[in-house]
């Protein structure tokens, strides 16, 4: 009994962190749909990157998140967003690396490393059984139905 406790303990965890590192970027997303992606020229041309990159900014904040939420390819759109994560820092945020925040003290790159070692939790963890994943892993896992009795 203790185990299928914990089981579905795990579970339930995977499904927090997944709702909750899918849900809070997928809002960065819905901004960019909102307002564009226009912004980012000026990153990628200094680093002599094709303005098309910036397109991918959907991928990262819309795309992977929701497949993060509905644990569909959970693994796929983890590394997504990872990779995302890691663009941003470099095209926008490489030089705060090693500054703390005046006002709070705290890390100024925190809610960027939040979200990167978040998807990298998720990319280990993987999406559990409460996804899509976890349906259809279990169906795929289950064992076949026994042989039919042989009729004399």
């Amino acid at each position: 009994m203790e185990t299928t406790k914990m089981c579905w303990s795990n579970d339930l965890g995977k499904l927090l962190l997944r709702l909750t590192v899918g849900g809070l970027m997928l809002c960065h997303g819905i901004h960019k749909i909102q307002t564009g992606v226009d912004w980012m020229t000026p990153m990628l041309q200094a680093h002599n990157l094709p303005d098309a990159v910036r397109y991918g900014v959907y991928c990262g904040e819309v795309l992977a998140p929701g497949l993060i939420i509905l644990g569909f390819f959970t693994r796929l759109g983890a590394v997504i967003l990872a990779i995302n994560m890691i663009m941003a820092v470099w095209l926008a945020h490489a030089n705060d690396l090693l500054k703390l925040d005046e006002m709070s003290g705290g890390w100024a790159r925190e809610i960027d490393a939040w979200y990167l070692l978040g998807a990298v939790c998720i990319i280990l963890l993987g999406a559990g059984r409460i996804s899509i994943d976890g349906l259809l892993r279990g169906r795929a896992d289950a064992p076949a139905p026994p042989p039919e009795p042989k009729s004399k």
